[in-house]
């Protein structure tokens, strides 16, 4: 090969890898949400999603979309599964406000989750209300995202349903922080070092089963854990995290999507003392 070849193929390759760099992975939730909204009315609402960007197309063509109502008449009892492997850990992180939701997004990622043998690292979380979520028809007062990637892009995500009772620990050690959100227009707020660990899901009981992001691009074939264990949190908590976002509205929440024949799976221990 000729030295002016060997320069044409550098030069390739750097091109190459230098754009890798710079678009966009549109496979990740989108960090600037002001682009769509969740006014069923809106032309940027849920049904009109996969219209507004080329690459949003699967949250209208998709046909494995989320969320589901998570049907206990029609869900596999399985008992090899498998406990959820967590090894989170402590990181530096920020409250983002994307728009429709606060994001805490942890720095350097957050330890790791393994599922089906593939590693994921925890690179952040962020909260629906109501749920997105159902379980037998019933919608809950909130839904955590806790979101995963593995290092080949994969995605999944753990989900936690709340019900309005006593106050979540993990929301009340961020108190502070999200009244300072929601009094300030910026964007992104340092939080500090925090820790995983401390979101509680109190059962080893979950559903599982292969779905997509919930809001644009809404990529599929995310691996989806529902912990079946429905936890508690204050109204004012909720209240909390939708007026940190400032966007006047009561929900950021996508509707139900046909389940399309896929399988969900519930998994509960063989010994059952959960």
């Amino acid at each position: 090969m000729g030295k002016l070849a060997i320069q044409i193929l550098f030069l390739i390759t750097f091109f190459l890898v230098l754009v890798s760099h710079i678009l966009p992975i549109t496979s990740q939730e989108v960090e600037d949400e002001r682009e769509f909204d969740y006014d069923p009315y809106s032309e940027k609402g849920p049904a009109h999603w996969g219209r507004i960007r080329p690459e949003w197309s699967d949250c209208s063509n998709g046909t494995m979309q989320s969320p589901i109502d998570l049907l206990n008449e029609i869900v596999d009892i399985v008992s090899d599964l498998g406990r959820l492997n967590r090894s989170y850990k402590p990181g530096n992180a920020i409250l983002k406000n994307r728009g429709h939701d606060i994001m805490l997004k942890w720095d350097s990622g957050a330890g790791t989750i393994d599922i089906n043998g593939t590693e994921y690292v925890l690179n952040q979380c962020h909260w629906h209300s109501p749920s997105e979520h159902t379980i037998d028809g019933k919608r809950f007062a909130l839904e955590l995202h806790m979101v995963h990637e593995s290092l080949d892009g994969k995605t999944a995500v753990v989900g936690i349903l709340y019900k309005i009772g006593r106050p979540d620990s993990f929301l009340s050690s961020l108190t502070k922080q999200l009244e300072s959100v929601a009094g300030t227009d910026e964007r992104d707020t340092v939080v500090g070092v925090v820790d995983p660990r401390n979101i509680k899901i109190g059962s080893r009981k979950y559903y599982r089963y292969l779905g997509s992001l919930t809001t644009p691009p809404c990529t599929e074939n995310v691996a989806w854990t529902v912990v079946k264990k429905v936890r508690t949190v204050t109204r004012e908590q909720v209240r909390l995290l939708r007026v940190a976002v400032h966007d006047d509205s009561d929900t950021n929440a996508r509707p139900l999507q046909p389940l399309n024949g896929r399988t969900v799976k519930l998994f509960i221990p063989e010994d059952k003392d959960d």
